[in-house]
């Protein structure tokens, strides 16, 4: 299962990008649920926050505008740094770049909570919800980009789009009968959608009642977690590349 974060040469299968799912999508949306009870606000909704921006324009509102501007450059720019990152691990041939993301990602989400555990302020909010929304890009496009764009952890309109996709196709290739279509392709195609939109709407509503009954000790323990699995996926592959080497010595 530690080799889903793993990018190889062949392609992937449709198991790995469900075990994908299950782990991206089911913890961005117990993170996305947490900063609900945290704060108020979804970090990960970037539709909601566009079609918000332009209630604000109207009203005026410089405050809330530029708020919310800079909950979407965030979540842009933790996609764009997710992209050089893995741009950067492929030129250098490092196979555990994805693991290294998420790394990288669990700890900074460990930190943060710590924080607001110890020095939590009305103050700090948009300050810590702009952060999650970076986090929230990042982790979208570590996902989208391992699994070739078939797993969107946060972008559920997208995954729901690709899912009615999926069952249209389906639909005519069954309506038609026709062996030489990809009917098997279809199927495990709109499953791993289905695994997504199912896994996120699971970690939200875990997520809710998990903050509510341990505050930001629960958001602690998701950046715990995520860390422990990368640094889990990264030995394993140490350990399967070492083996391979002295079997050929």
């Amino acid at each position: 299962m530690l080799q889903m974060l793993i990018k190889r040469k062949k392609g992937r299968t449709h198991n790995e990008d469900r075990n994908l799912a299950l782990l991206l999508a089911t913890t961005a949306g117990i993170l996305n649920a947490m900063a609900l009870g945290a704060f108020g606000i979804f970090p990960s909704h970037m539709s909601g926050n566009t079609s918000q921006i332009s209630s604000e324009v109207s009203n005026s509102d410089l405050g809330d505008l530029s708020f919310l501007a800079a909950i979407i450059i965030a979540f842009v720019v933790g996609s764009m740094a997710s992209r050089m990152l893995v741009i950067s691990g492929i030129r250098n041939n490092i196979r555990t770049i994805f693991s290294i993301i998420l790394l990288l990602e669990g700890i900074a989400l460990a930190m943060m909570s710590l924080f607001e555990k110890f020095y939590y302020s009305h103050a700090n909010n948009r300050e810590v919800i702009v952060f999650l929304g970076f986090l929230m890009g990042l982790h979208n496009s570590t996902s989208t980009q391992l699994s070739n764009g078939r797993v969107r952890s946060t972008h559920i309109t997208g995954t729901l789009t690709d899912a009615g996709i999926a069952l249209g196709s389906l639909l005519c290739v069954s309506l038609r009968r026709d062996p030489s279509r990809d009917l098997r392709g279809h199927s495990s195609q709109l499953f791993t959608h289905l695994v997504t939109i199912v896994s996120f709407l699971g970690g939200g509503i875990c997520g809710l009642l998990l903050f509510q009954l341990f505050g930001f000790n629960s958001m602690i323990a998701i950046g715990i977690f995520l860390t422990l699995v990368a640094v889990l996926s990264i030995s394993a592959t140490v350990y399967q590349v070492r083996r391979r080497a002295l079997s050929t010595c």
